[in-house]
């Protein structure tokens, strides 16, 4: 089981990073599994511990949800 994660840095504050910089600076703070999604991605909805994701429209990222 991944150990839960806190981020330093609010999934709000992502928004509008470069989704590579965004990628980066999540690895950086510990998150165990970066997820970058396409625009209107299906996924499933299950929660996973320890991911963020992040929509990422031309470069940049649109969205970022933890889980």
């Amino acid at each position: 089981m991944t150990p839960k994660q806190t981020s330093p840095v609010p999934p709000d504050d992502y928004v509008g990073l470069a989704g590579d910089r965004a990628e980066e600076l999540a690895r950086d703070h510990g998150w165990s599994v970066v997820r970058s999604l396409p625009p209107g991605s299906i996924i499933t909805m299950e929660y996973l511990e320890g991911r963020i994701n992040f929509e990422v429209t031309e470069g940049t990222v649109t969205r970022c949800w933890l889980g």
